[in-house]
């Protein structure tokens, strides 16, 4: 456990664009953030122990607890212990009988059991420093703005089809008046018809 850095749940977040969830850890005593993109029913397990929902039933999570007490083995913390190819490993530390056991985890199985067991949950400092994120400070009231930059040289397909809209607009000519239209006509009026 020496070094691991202990994290509680801030948020679990919708992702608009897709069935995916993201479980946001928060560090203790730091602005430092680290994201787990979780599916719908391993967010919803781990929401619905957040906010303290009776089920008739037990869910998967709570049946895990449930077993760990019938043998007598006491969970006492979750660890999220390796970030491989967008992977986050976890693993679920329990006590049975004075003997240490670290069973392996999916990490958003490992959180839903943290929230039911009430154990902390603490996070390699490989995995921090590979994925977590600092928030930018904001910026003060009355400071200055940020200076602004030059726009960036167009390319030369750019300028090509900029040219497209440069030769229409040379060829309208707003100053001279349309030959067909009579004094006082307006573009949205129609021509009156003459008496005869």
């Amino acid at each position: 456990m020496k070094n691991l850095i202990e994290v509680q749940i801030d948020s679990v977040r919708v992702h608009l664009m897709t069935p995916n969830r993201v479980v946001v850890l928060k560090q203790l005593n730091e602005e430092r953030y680290l994201p787990i993109w979780v599916g719908p029913y391993e967010a919803e397990a781990i929401t619905v122990a957040l906010q303290e929902v009776e089920v008739s039933r037990p869910l998967t999570h709570d049946l895990l607890r449930n077993v760990f007490n019938a043998f007598n083995a006491r969970v006492t913390r979750i660890e999220i212990v390796k970030l491989e190819n967008d992977t986050y490993f976890g693993a679920i530390i329990a006590d049975f009988n004075g003997k240490e056991l670290k069973i392996d985890s999916r990490s958003s199985d490992a959180i839903a059991l943290s929230v039911r067991a009430h154990v902390p949950i603490y996070v390699h400092p490989s995995v921090m420093e590979a994925a977590s994120i600092v928030p930018e400070e904001e910026v003060a009231e009355g400071a200055a703005p940020p200076p602004k930059s030059e726009p960036a040289p167009l390319t030369k397909e750019g300028t090509e089809r900029l040219s497209v809209f440069e030769n229409f607009l040379e060829k309208l000519d707003f100053d001279k008046p349309d030959e067909n239209k009579s004094e006082g006509d307006t573009p949205d009026q129609p021509k009156k018809p003459k008496k005869k």
